[in-house]
């Protein structure tokens, strides 16, 4: 479908609009509107109308061919996109009540004269329009009206989030609602008002995930929910399909129940049933959060890591003194290849002329090689960035911390801890542990070795973000619930692993990190949690298919 003359690409994703593909439009109104050919639909964010054409459709094969304007409907802000949606319902010779407002404006049927009924379903795919875009009345709106549906969402939380809770506003207590939501439902901090509420307000909820992304120009990944009645219900049917075409096979047979947790996020709802209940024994008995061991913080944010971030050259072409520097690691994780971070390999960056220092001189220092560079940073704008503009003088960044351990948040096959031994500080391109006073005394040397363990890999794709191009995130709070062992567990692995330090060293070095992480599954997972070798291969897969998973999606 082409673009409306007068909108573009850019304009669609600031409201958050992307094309649905057919099929996923199809096997939602089908769903929702089941065999009943005087089903009331609505789409609340219509668009150019691909869930109304599909409703239409599966009506008029149900018999209901005239006057659907009365029995569908369609609203949407956007007056370009309903006048688009009514030519193409008429070129099919269907037709739609289409409403031009703010869905959050739009009253429902329990309001006096409001211009809805109630509806056997409500199918679409609201806009997905992050928190920074989210503001302002239209913010205010959204959050009176989930919150009048019981769901009090807090200031994070993004604009379908609230679009879904004032859909079930307006539907019949045996309604139905079809949806394409982002996969965030699962895995952010934001939805969990949702994740409770879909518990306590639908009988029946079922969730279909793709294997691949089905948005073009998209990043975020989708899962289709579809609920139904109320009352409450305590646990979810889950489907598993490879792309918006293999919705046509769906079969009952082919229907996964599963339990998602009380609270928190339902991403182990994606790992197989037996993995999952030997996961979460396992993560129980054995296993303790990050948070337990130490507090994950931020590296230091410059504004202009180009610019703050110097070489040996360029330190020596300046005339700058080391006490006008910090030494850190270098941007990005890359030079981060062992266990541990030592002052030998930040000396042999230093050799190599790698940015090992920040440009942090005092407030007050007036020194010629000072006033140089900084006059060159001005030469170049560097003053002109909104960080610099912010703070005074604007050439004096944050000072970095130093953690106990670095913490790789951003990876493609799995995050690492490494020990910060080099005490350098660090930048934003990665994260930095605390460790407790009440921290074992082997945990900073350790901690780098138990993290390649099954339990901990699955747990980093359970609790972190999927991003485009096959990248795992974890933020500081994602990062502060990645299970690691429990101090009694990590004091049995570690008797067994410290004796193959310097193997162990060798081989992640020179990329063979499976090699390793098996070693560390029968030290950790074996000795220490008395697992058999038969579990420790099914979470083994476990981890293996959920991280295979996650990079073959960015194919």
């Amino acid at each position: 479908m082409d673009l409306l003359p007068g909108d573009s690409a850019t304009l669609r994703k600031a409201r958050g609009a992307f094309f649905t593909p057919e099929p996923i439009a199809e096997h939602l109104a089908a769903w929702a509107i089941q065999d009943d050919p005087n089903a009331l639909v609505m789409d609340p964010t219509c668009g150019d109308g691909v869930f109304l054409l599909a409703a239409g459709r599966r009506l008029r094969a149900l018999g209901q061919a005239e006057d659907l304007d009365s029995q569908l409907f369609g609203v949407d802000l956007h007056a370009a996109s309903l006048g688009e949606a009514e030519r193409l319902l008429a070129e099919e010779s269907l037709d739609a009540h289409l409403i031009a407002s703010d869905f959050f404006e739009l009253q429902t049927p329990d309001v006096l004269d409001a211009p809805v009924p109630y509806l056997d379903a409500v199918i679409g795919n609201p806009p997905f329009i992050r928190y920074q875009e989210h503001t302002g009345a239209s913010r205010r709106l959204s959050a009176e009206a989930a919150l009048k549906q019981g769901v009090r969402l807090n200031g994070l939380a993004s604009s379908w989030a609230a679009s879904l809770a004032h859909a079930a506003g307006f539907l019949k207590p045996e309604g139905r609602i079809a949806m394409v939501l982002p996969a965030e439902l699962l895995t952010v901090g934001y939805a969990e008002p949702i994740r409770a509420w879909l518990r306590s307000r639908f009988e029946r909820v079922n969730l279909v995930l793709f294997e691949r992304l089905q948005f073009q120009g998209a990043l975020a990944d989708v899962v289709l929910l579809l609920a139904e009645g109320r009352g409450g219900c305590d646990s979810f049917s889950l489907w598993h399909v490879e792309t918006a075409e293999d919705l046509a096979k769906i079969r009952p047979y082919m229907q996964l129940n599963v339990t998602p947790p009380e609270s928190g996020k339902w991403t182990d709802i994606l790992v197989p049933k037996a993995a999952r209940g030997l996961y979460r024994e396992v993560l129980a008995r054995s296993f303790s959060p990050l948070n337990r061991y130490g507090t994950s913080e931020l590296g230091a944010v410059t504004g202009a890591n180009k610019f703050f971030v110097i070489s040996e050259s360029t330190r020596k072409k300046y005339k700058l003194e080391e006490s006008q520097l910090v030494a850190v690691s270098p941007p990005g994780t890359r030079h981060l290849k062992s266990p541990a971070f030592s002052r030998a390999q930040w000396n042999r960056l230093l050799v190599a002329d790698e940015p090992v220092w920040l440009f942090r001189p005092e407030a007050n220092d007036m020194s010629d090689g000072r006033i140089a560079y900084t006059d060159y940073g001005e030469s170049i704008s560097v003053d002109q960035g909104y960080k610099c503009q912010i703070r005074t003088p604007w050439w004096r960044p944050p000072a970095p911390s130093t953690p106990d351990l670095f913490f790789t948040y951003m990876s493609h096959n799995y995050p690492r801890l490494i020990t910060n031994t080099a005490k350098v500080g660090f930048l934003n391109s990665m994260h930095g542990v605390r460790l407790h006073d009440s921290a074992p005394s082997i945990a900073a040397v350790a901690l780098p070795y138990m993290c390649l363990n099954s339990v901990t890999m699955l747990g980093a794709e359970i609790n972190g973000r999927s991003y485009g191009g096959g990248i795992l995130k974890m933020e500081p709070r994602e990062a502060a619930l990645l299970p690691l062992p429990s101090p009694e567990v990590m004091a049995k692995a570690w008797e067994a692993l410290e004796p193959q330090r310097r193997s162990l060293d060798t081989q992640l070095r020179n990329g063979q990190w499976t090699e390793v992480a098996k070693r560390v599954d029968e030290a950790v997972l074996g000795v220490g949690a008395g697992l058999s070798a038969d579990e420790i291969a099914l979470l083994l897969g476990a981890a293996r298919q959920r991280r295979e998973r996650r990079l073959r999606r960015a194919e």
